[in-house]
C-alpha cells in the first residue's frame, strides 16, 4: 500500500496487488467489492473486469489495483510513486 496523501489529489492510498490467474484477479477484486458493501460504500463500479489483467477499484480515499504479473511489472505503479511512503497492510487483508 502506497501513501499517496500530500502527492497528489487523486486519492490517499493506493493498494497494489497481484493475481495469479484471471480467475484468481476477479475473486480478489470480488473480495474486495464484498468488503466495500459490508462497510456500506456505495456506487462502486471496478474497471476491467473483462480482461482481468488490471482491475481498479476505486473506493474514494483508496484505489485498490489488481494486476497480473506481467501488467504489474510493466506499469510499475511503485516506481512511478516512488516518493509515496509504504504502509504496510494489516494481518487481516493479507
Amino acid at each position: 500500500m502506497l501513501d499517496l496523501r500530500g502527492l497528489t489529489i487523486i486519492t490517499d492510498y493506493f493498494i497494489i496487488v497481484t493475481g495469479s490467474s484471471a480467475i484468481n484477479i476477479r475473486a480478489l477484486a470480488e473480495a474486495v467489492l464484498e468488503a466495500a458493501r459490508k462497510e456500506g460504500i456505495k456506487g462502486i463500479r471496478p474497471e476491467g473486469m473483462d480482461d482481468a489483467t488490471w482491475v481498479l477499484i476505486d473506493l474514494g480515499d483508496a484505489v485498490v489495483h489488481i494486476f497480473d504479473a506481467e501488467h504489474r511489472d510493466f506499469y510499475q505503479l511503485e516506481r512511478l510513486w516512488a516518493d509515496a511512503p509504504r504502509v504496510p497492510l494489516p494481518e487481516e487483508a493479507t
